[in-house]
């Protein structure tokens, strides 16, 4: 079995991955705050969740996959009252979207998607436990962590300690009222008037959660104190995730006693630039998906983009890129329909040099992506055996095309580049039914008419000699 090695940002080192649980992996990824329709720099983080998850299942783990939903914080609060609707009717349609592109994305859908509304009664459950244990005490605005009584804060984002005072680096702000520390962070705010109708009436006071502890509260309470992967964008480093392993391993007797970790793994993605230049709404490149499928782009060719270059790497996201991943979409997409149809028609037993061929290019692959998710060299592995397996379709036997299909179909379940196909209706295939024959009679101004009547239902129709292939995306393009 093909080891899995990961870039582990808290070691800084590639490690072979081992589970806490042999066979089963306890993941859990950062998810939106529903305030706004993601972008695609959010969603390099989500596809590159989705790819981990794919790679993990192809090498057998069952993967219980947590992504969170945070419907709770400033943002939220801020822009439902300017809406004047209520928190809860604001973040749902937020949610729904951002699920909707999910599936559009052909990103697989994960175990659980708490809400941090839902979970309030855990955090105040471990909020008080850090009080109690000395972690966290008690401001004039809210209940604060400790952060120097948590020895290894900062660990995973080598953090020199001295440069948190105030003023010290310009990313901690001394604006909060009775905090012991300027590094010290919000775990439970105190209600205030701009909080409006937006609070919880608990022991701890009424309020509302910090941004940090929802993650910990939600993560632990569904997939327990030790979690194998954390995935996340390289700007959640510090504070998020870093504020995480404090608060989820301040509450953990195992980790405090035994010194077991809240997460094994931590796994994070780079940036994504657009036309070299980093996403700002005054730069006016800030693109969600709809902003892309409303400029006649797909969703498919925007996956395959995020999934092009090494996850560690900063992305620079171009329309030129773009349009190279829609040709390379169609061309995967073209592959996959040929050899399904050519499994139908061709007759035969496979050949053994061709198979010891298509074998090792599936062993490459699979290669690839286990060395911590190579996807630039994945992709250059299945460009290779489609350019090697096409080269030969005419003489191919079924055998061989099988072998063909099962590899492809492989590689294409963890980058799932191939477009969604719909069955054709029945005029549809009696349309096509027609046109087959009008070929064998060469009747070609028939077939070229019904080629054309096909091609504006949305219907992709190709002649391989004198076979012919049709299918019909679910994405049509636009432009």
């Amino acid at each position: 079995m093909v080891s899995l090695r990961v870039y582990n940002t808290l070691s800084r080192e590639k490690e072979v991955f081992r589970p806490v649980t042999p066979g089963l992996v306890r993941f859990y990824s950062c998810g939106p705050t529903v305030y706004n329709y993601a972008h695609i720099g959010n969603f390099r983080a989500y596809v590159f969740a989705d790819l981990v998850k794919r790679v993990l299942l192809r090498l057998g783990y069952r993967v219980l996959h947590v992504m969170n939903i945070t419907d709770v914080d400033d943002k939220t609060i801020r822009d439902s009252q300017r809406e004047g609707v209520s928190l809860q009717e604001f973040t749902e349609r937020y949610t729904r979207a951002f699920m909707e592109d999910l599936a559009k994305l052909q990103i697989l859908p994960a175990t659980h998607y708490p809400r941090a509304t839902e979970y309030i009664p855990r955090m105040v459950e471990m909020i008080k436990q850090m009080l109690e244990l000395g972690y966290a005490y008690k401001a004039e605005d809210g209940i604060y962590y400790r952060v120097s009584r948590f020895e290894r804060y900062g660990e995973l984002a080598r953090l020199d300690m001295s440069k948190l005072k105030a003023g010290g680096s310009g990313r901690v702000r001394r604006d909060e009222y009775g905090k012991e520390d300027p590094a010290d962070f919000a775990l439970w705010k105190y209600w205030t008037p701009e909080d409006g109708d937006v609070y919880w009436e608990t022991e701890l006071g009424n309020g509302r959660p910090g941004w940090h502890i929802e993650c910990s509260a939600m993560s632990t309470a569904l997939l327990g104190p030790h979690l194998d992967i954390h995935s996340g964008g390289v700007d959640l480093v510090f504070p998020h995730h870093t504020n995480e392993i404090a608060q989820s391993e301040a509450v953990c007797t195992t980790c405090r006693e035994q010194g077991l970790r809240f997460v094994n793994y931590w796994l994070h993605n780079e940036h994504l630039l657009v036309e070299g230049r980093k996403m700002s709404k005054s730069l006016g490149n800030v693109y969600t998906l709809r902003d892309l499928e409303a400029k006649g782009y797909r969703p498919t060719a925007v996956r395959a983009l995020l999934l092009s270059g090494h996850y560690r790497q900063q992305l620079n996201f171009t329309f030129q890129a773009l349009e190279g991943m829609e040709a390379l979409v169609d061309r995967t997409t073209e592959f996959y329909v040929t050899l399904q149809a050519l499994r139908e028609s061709r007759r035969g037993m496979a050949n053994q040099s061709f198979l010891e061929r298509v074998d090792a290019f599936a062993d490459a692959f699979l290669e690839a992506v286990a060395d911590d998710f190579d996807t630039p060299r994945a992709f250059a592995v299945l460009n290779d055996f489609m350019h090697f397996v096409h080269a030969r379709l005419p003489a191919l036997q079924r055998g061989d095309v099988e072998r063909a299909l099962s590899v492809f179909e492989e590689m294409n379940s963890i980058l799932s580049i191939t477009l969604p196909l719909e069955p054709l209706t029945p005029e549809e295939e009696a349309l096509l039914a027609e046109r087959r024959k009008a070929r064998e009679e060469k009747d070609y101004a028939k077939a070229d008419r019904l080629r054309d009547t096909l091609v504006a239902r949305g219907v992709i129709v190709k002649d391989l000699g004198s076979e012919t292939i049709a299918w019909k995306p679910k994405e049509q393009r636009n432009a």
